[in-house]
């Protein structure tokens, strides 16, 4: 496996490796001692799998509110999608900055996200399947998120506001600004 560090360092993209042979191929899609080595220590507790059915689906911009907060490692298990990463950390000097790249099911790349990070991802493919590994449970009274499209953060979608298939829940999310402080960048 090989770690990409992306604009925002605490956010990582992880290449990893497979073997191929003429049965098909084989995966280690995650291993404790692994990931603490390149410095991802996080125990995660919850695996979860969402599937999307209709291309230029918006889940966004998702994270739990402290005690709850949640680090996640997602990656694409069936088709693709444009993957994006929200800052939320106050004192951050990346704090309201993003990171998004498209994960796939061919090129098995997960990305970790820790807790302090909004999380959202717009389908690019019908049918695509997100496999997330989490941190903490869920808990609804922690849940919250951001608007998908607020424009302080500048995220390029691949949808226009139009376009987009977002849940009743996803439309109602407030700004960032508007939020106050969520997290805060650990000393």
């Amino acid at each position: 496996m090989r770690i990409e560090i992306s604009e925002i360092p605490d956010v990582k993209l992880i290449h990893m490796d497979y073997h191929p042979d003429d049965r098909g191929l084989f995966i280690e899609t995650y291993d404790l001692r692994a990931y603490a080595e390149v410095g991802i220590d996080t125990v995660f507790v919850q695996d979860v799998l969402t599937r999307t059915v209709a291309k230029g689906t918006v889940r966004a911009l998702h994270f739990q509110t402290p005690p709850r907060a949640q680090a996640k490692l997602a990656r694409v298990t069936r088709g693709k999608a444009l993957d994006v990463v929200v800052d939320m950390r106050q004192g951050s000097p990346t704090y309201g900055q993003h990171v998004s790249m498209v994960l796939q099911e061919s090129d098995w790349n997960q990305i970790y996200i820790p807790s302090g990070f909004a999380h959202g991802f717009c389908t690019l493919e019908q049918n695509t399947e997100m496999a997330y590994k989490l941190s903490d449970h869920f808990s609804s009274e922690h849940a919250s998120g951001i608007q998908w499209n607020d424009p302080d953060l500048g995220i390029c979608w691949p949808v226009t506001e139009s376009e987009a298939i977002l849940s009743e829940k996803d439309h109602a999310y407030p700004q960032l600004k508007t939020l106050g402080p969520v997290f805060h960048m650990p000393s």
